[in-house]
């Protein structure tokens, strides 16, 4: 038969039909024609069928995935379930010399029973065919009534040019009678740039071709395996949803005592998975394509100069375009960026642990210092760190005036983790402050301030080394910028001041603060925003712990509002909090409930792994101090809770007092006086006192001596009292009046400044001082008077303590008919309907103080569907802030402070 076909050609090597031998005299094989058969577990994808069907209506149609994709068994079962026969080829060795490929293609033309024209000499020399053939097929197939369908399989295998531009020829003079279908790792060497713009391809990549969890949890079925959907969901992000891994997996978790556990925990570097991977990928590379990738499975990203920095070559930049050119598990990212498949990486990283033992903390060492240099400090610290390079990695958090990020931003909580792992060794001024702002962070003073004192003497020592001309190298002229460790020191040293309650060392560290924020680089400052917003709110609560109302309030109000974003997220709540307190402190409910709100917004929905901040704990006492005021004491109580639930160890002087003025309003409304003492009483370890927290106390020790009787005590207490805050003052003049003395309590009165920064919470308590005296002077013209602007007052505020402390009197004036009306509504709390309803005179069941507009009945509709914040923004088609703003408006009108109470309310009032 060999000779015969030899002894048949003609001058230009082709000959008659092949009579089923090649042109190298070997007989065709014909496994290459068939259909791979699919194993008995094999799933098959309707969505992916279903995308294969428009291979019937464009003329070419590429499958392009990674090895062990699916690719084969997907166009395999696709074509066993068409009704036209379907032409196969596996091309595989057949692809490196047209005369091989043309002469197996139409040998698989004739053997799914289309046609060949037979003007048509077949190859008879492997590396040459006619040229006339591809002509003759296309015309041969343009002609046919239904087209002709090819599936050419392993076409990255097809290595001649020449093979691509011929099969292009016949592609595009067949028109119609020819459909197209490549099967293949890599990009074919065909213009597909003209058939895409054309809309002449179908395409199926990787990213289709990898199974979704559903498709997965299908498959283990398949192979008798039940695995909950959360560690299906694990399975396929650490896979990526490659069919191969996620089959050797199930099939290695049959054999496994636990197959859930297996699939769970399977050690990739130990498995089937890395056989196949290590023989199908790596092993199929050069030399030095083998180490590049070793090399990068460190990394969780790279481009080529990291690369080269980690294999001190420089040819990563055309072996990872290869790599990625070929679907090699190495996948770009854009912008030269790549990584590798997750799973790809996990075995090459066990495979270099076995043939490079300790080189891995080398390349991370080196990854670390390239990445820094490079301004990617997140990457940089998880390498230093990854190899034990706490100096390198403490050194270029603060070089790079990043310490701010352990305190505040999305990565704080992963930096404080990190940073936990590192080792004593580490002594250089760097390790010192990363340390001392962990314990600082943590509340730990004492030994914030060992570590922070070392870092600022080794700081002091290097700066006096560079200013002496005398010494040169290390240390010497030249040497390291020490600019943002001192910024970053100072920072610290503000924060331990406000933690110690010593606003004397906050502003002089604030001062030094300052000075070097001057002399730092100007892009180190715009990139690190939260220094700036941290300075100013541990100097403004340290302000405000001195009774600097005024001072505070600047500073904070510069963080509130002006630093917005996650960087300086924390400060700006932290600041939030303080304001609130000192609007509550001033008397004013409102303003200090939603700033409160406000800063407690960012804790109940704080992004993925995100802390929460000091100012939320702030911020739930200063709204429970409100709840109090609101006799809304059950709401107190569960804010209080909450804040006991979130502490962490000691709290700085501002929380710890603001939860003592909450706790102890909410022990004195419940009749629990001894409590309250010990509540207003309780020591707050601080530096120097504090005026206002120590007037508190005050206040709260005379309104248990006032409600026991003992008005020379509660006036002694009063007297001893620090500063001059107004709240002293009424109280006084109410301890005066209570002894007889309405004279002294009435001057007690008229000597309060006139200025506006007293809210309701003082004036309306002041008014009701000088209505008591009226009408215990029977002028109940007068009292009346003070009363109603009282409940004017008080009812935008939402106010009631005050009259509920009042006193007996109270119920005159309350009883009449002008001052029911402005009562109604709002004065009676639930409470007060119920056990403690004796104390103010009956009225009517409560209405909306103000109508809603139809905006806020909209947010209230969805707020009684359980939708959060976010659902109502993308359901109104407005952003979250306005919500919030509606939701502030609703709260008011209703007369509530709860998501919860606003339905239940607007429900009792029928507006839902």
């Amino acid at each position: 038969m060999v000779v015969s076909a030899v002894a048949a050609l003609d001058e230009n090597g082709t000959g008659p039909p092949s009579a089923g031998v090649d042109p190298l005299g070997d007989p065709f094989l014909r496994t290459r024609f068939a259909l791979p058969s699919r194993p008995a577990t094999f799933l098959r994808r309707d969505r992916l069928t279903q995308h294969l069907d428009q291979a019937l209506l464009t003329p070419l149609t590429m499958v392009n995935g990674a090895a062990g994709a699916g690719k084969t068994l997907l166009v395999a079962d696709w074509a066993a379930g068409l009704r036209e026969p379907v032409t196969w080829l596996t091309t595989d060795t057949v692809g490196r010399s047209p005369g091989m490929f043309w002469a197996y293609l139409l040998e698989a033309l004739d053997a799914s029973g289309v046609p060949v024209p037979g003007g048509i000499r077949r190859p008879t020399d492997a590396s040459w065919a006619d040229r006339e053939l591809p002509a003759l097929l296309a015309a041969g197939l343009s002609g046919r009534d239904r087209p002709a369908i090819l599936v050419l399989d392993e076409y990255d295998r097809v290595s001649a040019p020449e093979i691509a531009e011929q099969l292009e020829f016949v592609l595009h003079h067949a028109g119609a009678g020819l459909r197209l279908v490549l099967v293949t790792r890599t990009e074919p060497l065909l213009p597909l740039h003209r058939h895409r713009a054309a809309g002449e391809l179908t395409e199926l990549r990787d990213a289709e071709l990898a199974f979704t969890p559903e498709e997965a949890s299908a498959l283990l079925a398949a192979h008798g395996l039940r695995l909950p959907a959360p560690g299906v969901r694990a399975l396929v992000d650490r896979t990526r949803g490659w069919a191969a891994g996620l089959r050797l997996c199930a099939l290695a978790a049959r054999e496994a005592p636990d197959p859930e556990t297996y699939l769970k925990e399977f050690e990739a570097g130990q498995s089937t998975v890395a056989d196949y991977l290590l023989a199908e990928v790596l092993k199929q590379r050069t030399a030095e394509t083998q180490d590049l990738l070793l090399r990068v499975s460190v990394l969780e990203r790279f481009r080529p100069e990291l690369a080269n920095a980690l294999t001190g070559r420089d040819d990563a930049a055309p072996l990872l375009a290869g790599l990625h050119r070929e679907n090699a598990f190495v996948e770009s990212l854009g912008r030269s960026w790549y990584r590798l498949h997750p799973l790809f990486g996990e075995i090459l990283r066990a495979h270099l642990r076995v043939r490079s033992p300790g080189l891995e903390p080398e390349l991370h060492r080196r990854a670390a210092r390239w990445l820094c240099r490079s301004g990617s400090l997140p990457e940089a610290l998880a390498h230093g760190a990854a190899a034990g390079d706490w100096e390198f990695t403490a050194g270029a958090l603060v070089d790079d005036l990043a310490i701010g990020q352990l305190f505040t931003g999305l990565r704080s909580q992963h930096l404080a983790g990190l940073f936990s792992r590192m080792e004593p060794g580490a002594t250089t001024p760097a390790a010192d402050l990363v340390r001392a702002a962990r314990d600082l962070s943590r509340h730990d003073l004492e030994r914030g301030l060992v570590r922070l004192r070392a870092a600022r003497e080794a700081l002091d020592r290097q700066a006096l080394a560079q200013a002496d001309p005398t010494r040169e190298g290390p240390g010497g002229n030249g040497g390291p910028d020490l600019r943002p460790a001192r910024l970053s020191c100072a920072l610290l040293e503000v924060l331990a001041a406000r933690l110690a309650g010593s606003p004397a060392e906050a502003e002089a560290a604030a001062r030094a603060a300052e000075e070097l924020r001057r002399t730092v680089p100007a892009e180190l400052l715009e990139r690190h925003p939260e220094v700036s917003a941290l300075l100013l709110t541990h100097l403004g609560s340290a302000l405000l712990w001195a009774g600097r109302f005024e001072e505070a309030r600047a500073a904070l109000s510069a963080v509130a509002d002006s630093c917005a974003g996650a960087p300086a997220g924390l400060p700006r709540e932290d600041s939030l909090a303080h304001l609130a307190l000192l609007d509550y402190l001033d008397g004013w409910l409102v303003r200090a409930e939603d700033r409160a709100l406000e800063a407690t917004a960012g804790a109940e929905n704080p992004a993925p792994g995100g802390p929460s901040g000091p100012g939320a704990e702030l911020a739930r006492s200063v709204l429970a101090a409100v709840a109090v005021d609101r006799d809304e004491l059950d709401r107190a109580q569960a804010l209080l809770d909450e804040t006991s639930e979130a502490g962490h160890g000691p709290r700085d002087p501002v929380t710890a007092a603001g939860r003592s003025i909450a706790a102890a309003g909410l022990l004195l409304a419940r009749d629990r006086p001894g409590a309250a003492l010990a509540a207003a009483s309780a020591a707050v370890p601080a530096v120097v006192p504090s005026p206002w927290a120590e007037g508190h106390a005050a206040l709260v020790a005379a309104a248990v001596h006032l409600a026991g009787g003992r008005t020379e005590r509660a006036a002694g207490v009063l007297r001893r009292a620090p500063g001059d805050r107004t709240a002293c003052a009424v109280l006084a003049a109410r301890v005066q009046l209570a002894a007889g003395h309405r004279a002294e309590a009435l001057g007690l009165l008229d000597r309060l400044p006139p200025d506006g920064r007293t809210g309701p919470a003082l004036t309306v308590r002041a008014m009701l001082v000088r209505a008591q005296a009226a009408e215990e002077a029977g002028d109940a013209v007068t009292a009346r008077e003070l009363v109603a602007r009282a409940l004017v007052e008080a009812r935008r505020e939402r106010l009631r303590r005050p009259f509920l402390d009042a006193g007996p009197w109270i119920g005159r004036p309350l009883g009449e008919a002008p001052l029911r009306a402005l009562a109604a509504g709002w004065l009676q709390s639930d409470r007060a309907r119920g056990a403690e309803c004796s104390r103010l005179p009956a009225l009517p069941p409560a209405v909306v103080v103000e109508e809603l507009s139809g905006r806020e009945h909209d947010v209230l509709r969805r707020l009684a569907d359980l939708m959060s914040t976010e659902e109502i923004a993308a359901d109104l088609y407005v952003s979250v802030n306005t919500v919030k703003t509606h939701l502030k408006s609703v709260y008011r009108k209703l007369a509530v402070s709860r998501r919860g109470d606003a339905v239940r309310r607007a429900r009792e009032r029928g507006l839902l």
